[in-house]
Order: structure tokens, then sequence, then C-alpha cells
């Protein structure tokens, strides 16, 4: 029986592409073992606004411990960061009240900012792609990197993490081609393939010039139950 898996390091509110990733696969796994990166995509996103795309990001204490960096699992909200997801509503508010489908979703997504004190960034993500996952109809199976051994090597580990979970096909994203050793994933018998992000249509974004690399929630919200249609993995 064929299987494929794709594993990813959790994004905060991660634009459609990263929803297509998931829905295409059976199994996703939340690479969040690995190093935590500053001024990327752990933390932040964009949504559009009638200036141009604006981001929101969460402030997280990220300083490495015994003079090693974290783990994205390990980083925590700082201190000096509590209301940033009040605030966080608070923008979103302001830009898409007046979005044609903002009401159907706004009790939900007030919810998912307002209805926790969550602090650690893995889990606050998990919270929202999920929570995405539902309003788009993704079933995939959601897993932890840390649900699994993991061995050394940048493509000896997700190698493994194949074989772990039975996967015959991994599906990763085009930038991983810089470093991808795809020797390896032959030599286990598991097909190598890379999603395509080109040609996405556009939608009824409220504010032009239209922009593609925004979080989901813009598609969510302008286009509500016809989301998928502006997606590539739901044909």
């Amino acid at each position: 029986m064929s299987k494929k898996l794709a594993i990813l390091q959790s994004n905060y509110i991660p634009w459609k592409g990263y929803f297509d990733l998931m829905n295409s696969v059976d199994e996703f796994i939340l690479y969040d073992d690995v190093q935590y990166t500053k001024n990327d995509w752990r933390n932040r996103n964009r949504i559009q606004t009638p200036d141009g795309p604006k981001w929101l990001t969460i402030p997280v204490s990220a300083k490495g411990r015994l003079s090693q960096a974290l783990k994205i699992r390990e980083v925590e909200v700082s201190a000096s960061g509590a209301g940033w997801n009040r605030k966080h509503w608070g923008t979103i508010k302001q830009n898409y009240a007046k979005a044609k489908h903002f009401r159907r979703y706004s009790e939900l997504f007030e919810d998912l900012y307002l209805g926790s004190e969550e602090t650690n960034l893995s889990r606050i993500n998990h919270r929202f792609l999920t929570a995405v996952c539902g309003i788009l109809g993704i079933d995939t199976k959601l897993t932890w990197s840390m649900d699994y051994e993991l061995v050394d090597g940048q493509t000896e580990r997700l190698v493994d993490l194949c074989r772990r979970t039975g996967a015959t096909e991994y599906l990763s994203g085009p930038a991983a081609r810089a470093y991808m050793d795809e020797d390896l994933f032959a030599q286990a018998g598991v097909t190598l393939r890379y999603m395509d992000y080109a040609g996405y249509p556009e939608y009824d974004q409220r504010c032009t010039p239209f922009e593609h690399a925004v979080s989901v929630i813009d598609l969510i919200f302008n286009e509500g139950p016809d989301a998928r249609r502006f997606m590539k993995s739901f044909g």
C-alpha cells in the first residue's frame, strides 16, 4: 500500500501553499526538532491591507541555552510579548471586517486568538494549523517529529522518517532541492517528489495589487467555502 509523507517546520498562520502540501499527503510531520531561525515563518506571517502586506509577528524569546540555539519546539512567547494575541486579532478585524466571509469565521478565529493563553510557539502554531485544516476539510494525519526517534544527517533523517512511517513517497517543498541528497531516497525505495507552487489563480482579494504570499486567512475571509477552488490540491 502506498503512503505519501511530508515533513515541514510549523509556521504561524501559513500561506495556502503550506496547506496544499498538507492536503497532498497521508501524513504531515511538524518538524519542530530543528533549530529555530529568526526572521522566518515560524512566528510570523503577512496579511493583506490597503497599504500592502503587513507582518503579524509573535514576539518570542529564542536565545540559545548553554550556547546552543533553541529548537523550534522549545521557543516560548517572550515575557514582554503578552497580549500579542489580542493585538493580532485587533489588526485582523480592522483589515478584514468588511471581507465577504469574515462574519462566517470571526467567532472561530476570535476563540483561536483569545481563547487560549498558550505560550509555546509550536503548540500555538499547531492550534491554528488544525483549525484551518478543519475549515478547508483537510483530514491529513498531523504528527510531531518528537513522536519519532530521529537519526543524524539532514537527508538521512527524512529518509528514516519515511521508513518509520511506512511512507513510499516523500513530497518536499521546492526549496529543498538545493540540499537534498536524492540518491538516499532512491536507495531506500522511496519516491521523491517536489511540490509545485506555480500557477495559483487569483481570487477576489479586497486590496490591490493582488498578493499570493499572504496568510491563508486572507483566502478564507475573502472566498469562504469556495476557498478550496483557489488551491491546487483539491482538484
